[in-house]
């Protein structure tokens, strides 16, 4: 059980974005975070794996594709489907439908593990941030 017993009441508003991405930070402690992401284009485009973390994907609004190894097809997901990615597992991530995606992402840290990103290809293209309040956009 986490250490901090703080209850955290959290709600979320899709931010505006003209395009690229935005992550809207909903709730955390040291062994769980929440948070959405809304993509008008892109994804997360390079094929990488997380040491340390489970990551379990819901598509609230939108479609996505999913790729492993390869660029192989992992799964295409539309509203109220998703994907659990194990740590360690290679992926990337992109929209793939007309509207916005928002696509909910719980992750859960394994304390015995230093937590990190591990790029398994370089990026396919910039993207640099924004961060207003709890939003960050990237663009």
């Amino acid at each position: 059980m986490s250490n901090d017993q703080s209850y955290q009441v959290f709600s979320y508003k899709k931010p505006e974005l003209k395009k690229g991405k935005g992550i809207v930070q909903l709730a955390g402690t040291d062994i769980i975070r929440g948070r959405v992401q809304v993509v008008s284009e892109g994804g997360e485009n390079n094929l990488h794996s997380h040491r340390g973390m489970d990551g379990f994907w819901f598509v609230l609004s939108g479609k996505v594709k999913f790729y492993g190894p390869g660029d192989a097809v992992i799964g295409e997901f539309g509203k109220h489907e998703g994907i659990l990615i194990p740590a360690g597992a290679q992926y990337w991530f992109e929209s793939s439908g007309d509207e916005d995606l928002e696509i909910l992402q719980m992750a859960g840290f394994d304390k015995a593990v230093k937590t990190e990103r591990v790029d398994a290809a370089p990026q396919k293209f910039e993207v640099g941030s924004i961060k207003i309040d709890n939003i960050t956009q990237r663009i």
